[in-house]
């Protein structure tokens, strides 16, 4: 007999859904803002430009990694004329922001998932071509902000999410994947690496092979028994969205986060304590326009503050940590406590 959990997954009613992802979403806003980067490898560098974490498909196709070391790959940016930028966040939720509201214009139900993806739900528009309407709302989004996308639709978000990367790899779908207009999608499910699967870690990615599990075919028809106990009831939920059924539903209202961070590496070495008490104002006071835009406070704020790993002089780190009486998102007093903290671990030179 089946256990409830089961029983509940047979009486869920048939679903559509989208998942619209940015595409090289970094870079992309680079190029909205410099046209000139266009056709060339770039690569984004994280906070502290000490990681690639966002790459062009000129730069892919160089063979640089994702999260490579910057310093490991100094020689072959100069070598290959790769354009190496530093992060810039504020860009990149302010084109997010617009992204997001092209959506939430065109579609009845929409998840933002992360800065560069969202789910949508697309039952209600099942009398419409879904796929020549994405295409439509694709060109729209290209247009009013400079941004490509790709989009995937399937019946699950699951499936979703495996179109989505089809209609980025394949340029013959013209940037729009539809699992409705595949009758029989086993061979489809058949070139997806088992570790390409949303939900699947690393460690049950490993697991799976050592069974034999190589692709989204051979995962979709393990026995749910196995499934259940061996990978719990969430890989139980991924295994019946590979199968069409849809179990993870859209969630409209994001949780609220549970920290804000706001960090840059400098430009050059900075020594002296009135460069870095400007500097820490500056980032409280974006921390906080966060926290309000959420309307939520803080009762903690911690100050770090480290020398350049990568140089072979003495190294310096540390961080200071305090806690608030009463919890605010008010610039001001979290600027003085900021300060404090910062006073708290400075060394001179």
């Amino acid at each position: 007999m089946d256990n409830p959990f089961i029983q509940g997954l047979r009486n869920m009613p048939e679903e559509i859904f989208a998942l619209v992802d940015c595409n090289n979403f970094y870079v992309s806003c680079e190029r909205v803002f410099d046209p000139s980067l266009k056709g060339f490898p770039v690569t984004v560098l994280s906070n502290n430009d000490g990681c690639v974490i966002a790459r062009s498909e000129e730069a892919k196709k160089l063979g640089i990694p994702m999260g490579a070391p910057a310093f490991k790959y100094r020689d072959l940016f100069a070598r290959q004329g790769v354009h190496v930028l530093s992060s810039n966040y504020s860009l990149y939720d302010s084109m997010s922001g617009k992204v997001m509201s092209i959506l939430k214009d065109s579609f009845p139900n929409l998840e933002i998932y992360s800065i560069d993806e969202a789910f949508l739900e697309l039952t209600s528009l099942s009398g419409l071509d879904l796929s020549d309407y994405s295409r439509e709302i694709r060109k729209k989004i290209d247009k009013w902000t400079g941004i490509p996308v790709s989009i995937g639709i399937g019946p699950t978000k699951t499936l979703s999410k495996i179109a989505n990367r089809l209609a980025k790899k394949k340029k013959a779908f013209g940037g729009v994947f539809n699992f409705l207009e595949h009758g029989d999608t086993d061979n489809i499910l058949a070139e997806v690496e088992v570790k390409e699967i949303w939900g699947v870690g690393r460690a049950y990615a490993k697991l799976l092979r050592s069974r034999g599990v190589f692709s989204a075919r051979d995962l979709k028809y393990l026995s749910d028994q196995w499934i259940q106990e061996n990978m719990t009831v969430e890989g139980l939920r991924t295994v019946w969205e590979l199968r069409g059924r849809s179990i993870i539903p859209l969630c409209e209202t994001p949780p609220p986060r549970n920290q804000v961070v706001v960090s840059r590496s400098f430009g050059r070495e900075v020594q002296d304590m009135d460069t870095l008490m400007g500097t820490i104002t500056e980032y409280t006071s974006r921390a906080a326009e966060k926290l309000r835009k959420e309307k939520a406070c803080t009762s903690v704020i911690s100050v770090f503050i480290q020398t350049n790993p990568f140089k072979e002089t003495p190294q310096y780190s540390n961080i200071a940590t305090s806690r608030l009486e009463i919890p605010t998102s008010y610039t001001p007093r979290l600027v003085d406590v900021a300060i404090g903290n910062l006073k708290r671990i400075f060394r001179e030179g």
